[in-house]
């Protein structure tokens, strides 16, 4: 039982798998009809988010917007020849947008938007509940923006990034394969006895699964950016969103059990759990993007937008725990855990054709490459690269308010992946057939297990948008 603990408090980590595939990309309902670009174009407010520079290039004295989508996204498993599918609620990201002239060519403004978020839902029973049952991720952000236009045709700007957020994860603590196989050895007295075994085997069911939950601290970056017009009708464009560090300072852990067998079982030791607290830091990632924005004639616009995701930030987790009672062995029960992911790139291009002077049609696609290592592939946020039409318009009832709604499809290709868990189950089992002297007879059980499965993720994403300009 020495390594019981240790074992089950790296099994909640979990927390690891949330770094893959939780960058939202839904900043404004004009622009998703466009593939998500913008970093070269004048957008009024919402400059403030795609690149603040370009805020100083707008014409109006006040201008405000809001927008919400709805992400109803859906994964796949094929495990042993069956496909489970999550049960996901829909997500609901939004952003508000407020921008002001100071002076004719100087603008402040104010957004809030949700940059990071992530919610998946694999149900308690499947075959990889070990690695992750479920995860409810929330990250938002509030960033006041100054924007100046030092030339005619040269602007540059930049906002403070302030952040907060929660995560709320279930996963199984128990393999319930694992668990089986102990209680087989602990049925073995009776059964050589002729009496019935005293203990039940689960199946399926995880004998015992963890909560984990907790708010993350303020966390501070900058959003900067710059916008040049190299001719009239051309227009490039920049912008940096730096790099943040969510930390969970003191995180709560709560242990459940499948019935009064497993605690009786696992109790003893895993109630610990329920009594810690843990610390824990996930990074949000800078985003750098060079964008070019072209009017080919004065009624259609095209943009084009390169965007940098620097997940190799991300190359270790670290968790502590406290509040546990010290191993007798010495044992370190706090985790470092490699993760070792890469850059990666997305990739955005729209066109935008004002077909009359109050209606205007867009369409776009995306190309968003994972950054996923294969060694760490976990079913907490299935990594695949995706590829992500859209469509939209914008009516204009009335001067100065306008009507945006857009719809995007997001397509994953299919992805096999292992993830590894700790089974802390296998040193009290080897321990157990090594003192009843079958060794020789039973096989051992393995000190690390795996999950291999084909992932497939698909989305759907419709949004509606309001601004007000005069």
């Amino acid at each position: 039982m020495k390594k019981f603990l240790a074992a089950a408090i790296a099994a909640t980590t979990a927390f690891a798998g949330m770094a893959e595939g939780y960058q939202v990309n839904t900043f404004s309902a004009k622009q998703e009809g466009m593939g998500h670009v913008g970093v070269a174009m004048k957008l009024g407010s919402e400059s403030q988010i795609f690149n603040p520079g370009a805020l100083a290039f707008s014409t109006e004295t006040l201008e405000v917007s809001a927008a919400m989508s709805a992400i109803k996204a859906t994964a796949n498993a094929t495990y042993a020849g069956r496909k489970y599918t999550t049960s996901n609620k829909v997500s609901t990201p939004m952003n508000f947008s407020a921008s002001f002239r100071v002076y004719d060519n100087f603008y402040a403004g104010v957004t809030l938007y949700t940059p990071y978020g992530s919610s998946i839902d694999w149900g308690l029973s499947w075959p990889g509940s070990v690695l992750n049952q479920s995860v409810d991720l929330k990250v938002f952000t509030v960033q006041p923006t100054l924007s100046w236009r030092i030339l005619d045709n040269l602007s540059v700007g930049a906002g403070l990034m302030i952040s907060w957020g929660s995560v709320d994860l279930n996963k199984a603590l128990v393999s319930s394969t694992s668990m089986d196989r102990l209680i087989g050895l602990m049925n073995l007295p009776a059964q050589m006895a002729g009496q019935p075994a005293p203990f039940k085997p689960y199946g399926a069911i995880p004998p015992a699964s963890v909560n984990l939950t907790g708010d993350s601290q303020l966390a501070l970056g900058v959003n900067a950016g710059i916008l040049w017009d190299v001719l009239p009708n051309l227009s490039v464009g920049a912008s940096f969103r730096s790099k943040m560090q969510m930390h969970v300072k003191a995180g709560d852990a709560s242990v459940s059990y499948a019935d009064e067998q497993a605690r009786q079982i696992l109790g003893q030791t895993l109630d610990n759990l329920s009594y810690a607290n843990f610390d824990a830091s996930m990074p949000c990632p800078y985003v750098l993007t060079f964008g070019v924005a072209w009017k080919p004639i004065p009624k259609l616009l095209l943009a084009f937008d390169a965007q940098l995701n620097g997940w190799n930030t991300y190359k270790t987790l670290d968790i502590t725990f406290d509040n546990l009672p010290p191993a007798a062995d010495g044992i370190s029960f706090d985790q470092h855990l490699e993760k070792n992911y890469s850059n990666a790139m997305t990739y955005h291009i729209g066109a935008e054709y004002a077909l009359t002077h109050r209606f205007d049609l867009r369409a776009g696609m995306m190309i968003d490459t994972t950054p996923c290592n294969a060694d760490f592939y976990n079913p907490e946020t299935p990594g695949a690269t995706k590829l992500e039409p859209s469509v939209g318009l914008s009516f204009r009832p009335i001067k100065g308010l306008s009507v945006d709604v857009a719809f995007m499809y997001v397509h994953g290709f299919r992805k096999s992946g292992t993830g590894q868990y700790d089974d802390f189950i296998a040193p009290i089992y080897n321990a157990a057939v090594n003192a009843a002297g079958l060794s020789g007879k039973l096989p051992p059980l393995p000190m690390t297990g795996e999950f291999t499965a084909d992932y497939k993720v698909h989305a759907l994403i419709p949004a509606i948008g309001l601004s007000y300009s005069f």
